[in-house]
Formats: structure tokens, C-alpha cells, sequence
């Protein structure tokens, strides 16, 4: 059972993880090789998934929203909702979701491994702190290339909503429209906007997977469960952020 003792240790210790490892920000110059993987890691492995979630996801929107305006001739503003939809809440919501599932999982199960094997001891015995190199290049990377993911994610939405909108009979709606009235309604507040919810879910996401996998305790039973609870926390925290998020912006 969750406590609001728990909860508050997690939140502090993660808080505290953060600021510890960017103390440490002037040896990433000695660590651009650990940087440059992560990179990879967390952009280009992830961009593919990224890009296919969002194709369908900005097409289903279009398909919704044309059957429902059937009759009504407000089929020109499909352009509109979708590109407000996936700028605001789609986009930056679902990256960070799939990178909680597919980067959160891989942290923390590595970090969790490292813990339970005491390799993470080792490295305090040799005085490197594991913070400098195990969660300092993660975060680095995540803030770089979570803006790349979230305007790959809205782009290809979009996409997949003209495509939709263009090729579906009921709707039959030209892409010029479409993107005519979407550049009308999306203005550049809106998209730094989803690019800053964007990069505070993926902080988030980095941040709490390694907070647990550096406390992982146990057997390798626990392995398994620390990355559950890394991949749940982050997801409950991305929609617990997005609703304060979204308010703060209004």
C-alpha cells in the first residue's frame, strides 16, 4: 500500500537525485561518448515508434471528427482540432508514454540490475559517484531529444490526419484546406507549449526510473518489480503533471 510518507520519500529522493547529478554537469565532456549512446538510445531507436503511434493516432482523430460533423459542413475544421489536439495533449502526452514503456522500463531495469549485483557499490568503493555516470548522460540525453520526438510525433500526426481526411469519402476534405485552416488555429504559443510539456514529462520519466533502480534492494525477483513500479509511477506521474500543466498554460 502506498503511504503519503512513501510518496513524499520518492518525490524528495528523486528531487534530490536531479540536482546531485547536474553538480556534476562540467565531466560530461569526459563522458560524450556515454552521452552520444544514450542519445541514440532514447532518440533514434525510439523516433520509429514514435512516428507510427502518432500516424494513427492524428488519422483516428480525423476519422472521429469527420463521422461525427456528417451533415453538419463543419468538415473544414477537421484541420483545426486535430493539429490543436496533438500539439496540446496528444503528441507531447503520447511520446512521453511511450518512452515511459520503452526507455523507463530499459533505465531502470539496468540500473535496478546494477544495484542488485553491487555493481553500484563497487563504483562508490572506487569513489565515481553513480550519479555522474549513470544518471547525469541519461538526463542530458532525455532533454535533448525529447523536443526531436514530441515535433516528430505532431508532424506525423498531422499527416495522418490529412491523409484520413483527404482519402476518407464521408469527410472528402482537401489537404490544402486542411492544412490551411490547421495553420490558422495552431499558433507558435501552442506548439512551444506541447514542446514544453514535452521535455518536463521526459525529465520526469529519466529522473524516476533511475530513483528506483538506484533503490532497488533484493534478489533479482526485485528486478522485475522495480521496473512495474518505474513504468506505473511514470505514467500516473505524466497524467498527474499534464492536468497542472495544462492549467498553468490556460
Amino acid at each position: 500500500m502506498f503511504s503519503l510518507s512513501k510518496i513524499l520519500e520518492a518525490i524528495g529522493s528523486s528531487v534530490l537525485l536531479f540536482l546531485r547529478s547536474f553538480t556534476y554537469l562540467p565531466s560530461i565532456t569526459r563522458q560524450f561518448p556515454r552521452f552520444m549512446d544514450q542519445c541514440y538510445i532514447m532518440g533514434y531507436t525510439t523516433l520509429p515508434l514514435v512516428a507510427i503511434l502518432s500516424f494513427f493516432i492524428g488519422s483516428v482523430l480525423a476519422l472521429q471528427i469527420g463521422y461525427s460533423f456528417q451533415g453538419v459542413s463543419f468538415n473544414q475544421y477537421i484541420g483545426s482540432i486535430v493539429g490543436l489536439a496533438m500539439v496540446r495533449e496528444m503528441g507531447p502526452v503520447m511520446t512521453s508514454i511511450m518512452v515511459a514503456g520503452r526507455i523507463g522500463s530499459a533505465i531502470t531495469a539496468e540500473l535496478a540490475s546494477m544495484k542488485v549485483y553491487n555493481e553500484v557499490d563497487a563504483l562508490k568503493t572506487m569513489n565515481i559517484p553513480p550519479e555522474r555516470i549513470l544518471v547525469l548522460p541519461r538526463l542530458l540525453a532525455i532533454i535533448l531529444v525529447m523536443p526531436v520526438l514530441a515535433i516528430t510525433a505532431i508532424t506525423v500526426g498531422w499527416l495522418g490526419g490529412a491523409l484520413v481526411a483527404q482519402n476518407v469519402s464521408f469527410i472528402d476534405l482537401d489537404h490544402e484546406i486542411y492544412f490551411r485552416v490547421l495553420k490558422k488555429f495552431v499558433t507558435i504559443d501552442a506548439i512551444m507549449d506541447g514542446l514544453c510539456k514535452a521535455e518536463i514529462f521526459g525529465i520526469a520519466v529519466v529522473t524516476v526510473c533511475c530513483n528506483i533502480g538506484l533503490r532497488t534492494h533484493g534478489g533479482p525477483r526485485e528486478i522485475g518489480n522495480a521496473v512495474t513500479k518505474g513504468v506505473v509511477t511514470s505514467i500516473i506521474l505524466i497524467l498527474f503533471l499534464n492536468y497542472f500543466i495544462t492549467k498553468a498554460l490556460l
